[in-house]
């Protein structure tokens, strides 16, 4: 009576049927198992490699992208989910935000306060633009450490999310404030009048400030009093900032010129080498180049 199909059959039943000898099949076997054990050598050393060149800020899905633009189509293919289980193995975790202390930089009204122009009819704010001469926002944000105190003071291109200059100082007055709209203005070169968006802070309301963004044809915008969510794509970046570069680590031992540099240091690395999801898994400089913006 002849089998049913699908029935499962002995080796030494098929392999005179298809003329192997055993061996032979053994010997394909290991073989297989041989490719298969490097090919999840190669994953795992791909993967490892990824997350530790991005300081260990990368997740599952950046690690996926940088680990496949290495292997350049040379190497064997990684699978999302293979990357996550290598990740969850060798207990690779980006490193989590935390909770932010209250603090407030409202220095009172000393100037009167430009117009809300990132705000449209309907009540909502457009910080995303497509070309260089979008907005701009700044903020100012500060670091402590044992040694003492580090601020810095960018201006984040609101195309592509690149900081173009960022003034880093020991003290948040008008030496830190007042190069970052010349210093982006040189980076990016001329054409259109951008808006430039801060918050209501005192180093933004200088008379200094207010000269050097009109002799550079910036239009200042500032958010409503109190009303924080109106600087969330600054806000946004200072959180990335610290998640990824000072949160978490033993900064003892460090001297404030040495926090400072590893900052900018930081700072250049997440201008020409970081990768972003939003700009196609590729960094903020890469990004304009391919668009023929910058040089």
């Amino acid at each position: 009576m002849a089998e049913a199909p699908g029935a499962e059959c002995r080796l030494c039943e098929a392999l005179p049927v298809v003329g192997m000898a055993k061996s032979s099949c053994e010997c394909a076997r290991k073989a297989r198992a041989k490719g298969e054990a490097e090919e999840r050598a190669a994953a795992r050393k791909a993967v490892i490699e990824a997350s530790g060149a991005s300081g260990g800020t990368y997740g599952c899905r950046r690690v996926y992208a940088q680990a496949s633009a290495d292997a350049g189509g040379d190497g064997a293919a990684i699978g999302e989910r293979a990357v996550r289980g290598i990740m969850a193995q060798r207990r690779l975790v980006a490193r989590a935000t935390r909770r932010k202390r209250r603090h407030s930089p409202y220095g009172g009204e000393i100037s009167e306060a430009p117009e809300n122009l990132l705000r449209d009819e309907r009540g909502k704010h457009r910080f995303h633009a497509d070309e260089p001469s979008g907005p701009w926002v700044t903020d100012a944000a500060g670091f402590r450490i044992p040694a003492g105190r580090a601020c810095l003071s960018p201006i984040v291109d609101c195309s592509g999310g690149m900081p173009p200059s960022w003034p880093i100082s020991t003290s948040p007055d008008a030496g830190m404030a007042n190069p970052s709209p010349p210093g982006t203005c040189k980076r990016l070169g001329g054409g259109g009048h951008p808006k430039i968006r801060s918050d209501r802070g005192c180093h933004c309301r200088w008379p200094g400030w207010i000269k050097i963004c009109k002799e550079n044809g910036l239009a200042r915008s500032m958010p409503g009093k109190g009303c924080g969510p109106d600087s969330a794509r600054c806000e946004g970046f200072f959180g990335r900032l610290k998640m990824e570069f000072f949160h978490g680590r033993d900064w003892s031992g460090v001297t404030v010129e040495e926090f400072m540099g590893m900052l900018d240091a930081y700072l250049r690395w997440y201008r020409d080498v970081r990768i972003k999801s939003v700009l196609d898994y590729k960094s903020p400089m890469r990004y304009r180049r391919d668009l023929g913006l910058a040089a």
